[in-house]
């Protein structure tokens, strides 16, 4: 059985995150339930629970919220066309979109006005890559992998590529890589966030000392399932979980050392179920590694400030 956990620092919550986590809580202390957020405020199960018994109400579609109720969008952003929807209802908008997902939205709102045809590397049907693309639903193009690259045809117009911010280092690198051996004037912005970059750098620290790495996230999150793949290709047995519940015991058979991380929108709370259990079942050394160290803090939205009310 094991006896040396290892714990991926940085890892679980990013800023964006704790803001979007923040405006919620915030919302729900200020108004009666129901309260409405347009898509799950991240891609947490636990988390998103949690706030459904407290009187949240995710939604797909702005036409689900009643006339001038407050909505709450996402930490991943919405697309334009979801904006005025929610104004043609007469909607009180809360935006809890990252701001480093803002971002991506502004260079390419920009580069489509600029005469630019955008490719957006990213994975199709994701909340972030359909709220970017809907920025210039016209003028962008999702691309995935290389293949989708040699897929592309020709636009005949200059190209502009961003980036999805919860994406592979490496997977994304390839992508880019062919991007650049056809459109070699392209000019490309690595949007992949800084949370992203840090959390697979110690995940894939874990993986070269762990024979067995649990990472904590749920299926619908992105970045929870590249940390997943980014120990795998490090060589590393890697499973993901929701949480403790999740896990097979049999998994820690001839495991020595145990490497834990979590995905960035996932609270220190489910960790700690797993690190007592571990405890319990005979690891007596609990080592942090470091890889880097946080300090981004994101200011909540301006309509915190004051109290909510009606357009």
């Amino acid at each position: 059985m094991p006896h040396t956990l290892l714990l991926a620092a940085p890892r679980g919550f990013c800023a964006g995150v704790v803001r979007a986590i923040d405006v919620l809580d915030q919302v729900l202390e200020r108004e009666e339930p129901p309260v409405y957020a347009f898509h799950e405020i991240v891609h947490n199960r636990y988390v998103v629970d949690s706030f459904e018994r407290r009187g949240a109400v995710f939604v797909d579609s702005v036409e689900e919220v009643p006339e001038g109720a407050c909505i709450v969008f996402s930490a991943h952003g919405v697309s334009p066309e979801v904006v005025r929807r929610a104004q043609e209802r007469r909607l009180r908008v809360i935006d809890a979109t990252c701001p480093l997902v803002t971002k991506v939205h502004l260079e390419t709102r920009k580069a489509a006005r600029d005469g630019f045809d955008v490719l957006l590397v990213g994975h199709e049907g994701h909340d972030e890559v359909v709220g970017t693309t809907g920025e210039a639903p016209e003028r962008t193009r999702v691309v995935d992998s290389p293949a989708d690259v040699r897929a592309l045809a020709d636009g005949g117009r200059p190209v502009f590529v961003v980036t999805q911010t919860t994406l592979s280092v490496d997977d994304t690198a390839a992508t880019i890589e062919e991007i650049r051996a056809h459109y070699p004037q392209a000019e490309i912005r690595n949007d992949i966030c800084y949370a992203t970059t840090n959390r697979q750098a110690a995940v894939r620290a874990l993986a070269e000392r762990a024979g067995l790495v649990i990472v904590v996230g749920s299926e619908n999150s992105s970045n929870s399932v590249r940390l997943r793949e980014v120990a795998a290709a490090a060589g590393a047995t890697a499973y993901r979980v929701d949480g403790l519940e999740e896990i097979d015991p049999a998994w820690y058979d001839g495991v020595e050392v145990v490497g834990l991380t979590a995905g960035a929108s996932v609270p220190d709370e489910l960790l700690d179920l797993i690190i007592a259990d571990l405890r319990e079942r005979g690891v007596t050394q609990v080592e942090p590694v470091v890889v880097a160290t946080e300090t981004v803090e994101f200011r909540l939205p301006e309509e915190l400030a004051l109290p909510v009310i009606e357009a």
